[in-house]
């Protein structure tokens, strides 16, 4: 019996979510979008509408921070696969929804609480992995961090894995926006998340342990397929601190593009209190959250589609042995502003974030990734989820000894 979908959020991944699991209905049940601003799942249904799809898909009101409306909302349109694309403060209690329902959870980015910043690696320990045993005991599956950064770039290290080496030294991850939106200053996904994502401590997984440096102290010059020459920076992120576990021997380092326009800005924001997430009060004695007031200032990341353009360019750079000889290979996919934006109305970055969930849902759903268990995307089998991939529009390349080829 097919799967009945639910997913939670209204933003401008939640957007690429909903196009694509329209767009791959055969796979599923029924379709279901949730949002705290019911108008807003509501519009996404618009748009969707506007493309051509003619399949039912219904907007429900949610508040996602309570796990027993969570529970009631699947129970009531008996949802057996839950994408959450919600903001990552809601993570948790999705998830007990799902493990108290018995739905199969994915979601695309780590759990954060409000009141902390960069808490101590690693990260999926201090709340999701914690859930393990209660989603074993449950039979749920649970597939963590099924986004593109991470997600994709897991299952890139998994297929180097399976493929290219039996002894991995180094995973480095590289994720390169080259496209250009023509605002002053914006952020590509929630500045709320993407500031916090910034201001903390840089965490990498080096020599067997975890090594600490300050946001844009490390950087270095990249030449990437298409995108040409581009200096990314040491960055923390979600994929560290799974794969760490996973590849104790190896170091593994994420690297992030930045221009100096965004670093400049990021700076003076930071140096004046701006990025803060603790209230102070205003001089009329009004309580406000800095980060929150710059949050409301900026644009909408679902705002600047219409005139993204460019590429973005996100790969792995894998270096190991296989049967002692030491090898490396580069495996990356390349996707086109414009090209996301006329298909489903978003931009690229939260197309590559958008996809990826869709192809887990629908593994899921065909029962191959349907394990009944917590995992993160390298504990599965990565070419059965990078080839569907391709399928569905973000196809995988690989640089190896051969040369530069599909995968």
């Amino acid at each position: 019996m097919a799967k009945n979908v639910l997913i939670i959020g209204a933003g401008g991944v939640a957007q690429v979510v909903a196009h694509k699991v329209a767009q791959n209905a055969k796979e599923f049940g029924t379709l279901h979008i949730a949002s705290r601003t019911v108008s807003k799942a509501e519009k996404i249904i618009a748009s969707i509408r506007e493309k051509g799809h003619s399949v039912e898909f219904t907007a429900h009101p949610l508040d996602a921070m309570d796990s027993k409306a969570v529970a009631e909302l699947i129970r009531g349109i008996e949802a057996g696969i839950v994408i959450n694309v919600g903001s990552a403060f809601v993570n948790m209690t999705v998830l007990q929804g799902c493990i108290d329902t018995g739905a199969a959870y994915i979601d695309t980015a780590i759990h954060e609480d409000p009141a902390k910043v960069c808490e101590t690696p690693p990260w999926y320990a201090n709340y999701e992995w914690k859930r393990r045993e209660d989603c074993a005991a449950a039979g749920v599956t649970a597939i963590l961090g099924a986004g593109f950064d991470p997600g994709v770039v897991n299952a890139y290290a998994r297929l180097a894995e399976d493929e290219y080496f039996d002894k991995i030294d180094s995973i480095d991850i590289v994720d390169i926006n080259a496209g250009s939106h023509g605002r002053w200053f914006a952020t590509n996904f929630d500045p709320e998340i993407n500031f916090r994502e910034f201001t903390g401590t840089v965490y990498s997984w080096q020599g067997g342990e975890w090594r600490q440096n300050k946001m844009f102290e490390v950087g270095r010059e990249w030449d990437l397929p298409v995108v040409g020459k581009r200096t990314a920076y040491l960055s923390g992120h979600d994929e560290v601190h799974s794969l760490s576990a996973r590849y104790k021997d190896a170091d593994v380092r994420f690297w992030m593009g930045f221009g100096e326009h965004y670093i400049n800005v990021f700076t003076v924001l930071k140096n004046l209190g701006l990025l803060s997430e603790q209230p102070v009060k205003t001089a009329e004695g009004q309580e406000v959250v800095p980060l929150k007031v710059v949050k409301a200032v900026l644009p909408d990341p679902a705002s600047l589609a219409p005139d993204y353009e460019g590429k973005t360019c996100i790969g792995d750079l894998v270096k190991g042995t296989l049967d002692g000889k030491p090898g490396e290979v580069f495996i990356y996919n390349v996707a086109d502003h414009k090209d996301a934006y006329n298909e489903v109305g978003s931009q690229g970055i939260s197309y590559t974030a958008g996809v990826p969930p869709v192809a887990a849902a629908i593994l899921v759903a065909r029962g191959t990734w349907d394990v009944k268990r917590m995992v993160n995307v390298e504990d599965l089998a990565a070419r059965p989820f990078l080839e569907l991939l391709g399928e569905l529009g973000l196809p995988t390349r690989v640089i190896d000894a051969t040369g530069d080829h599909p995968l």
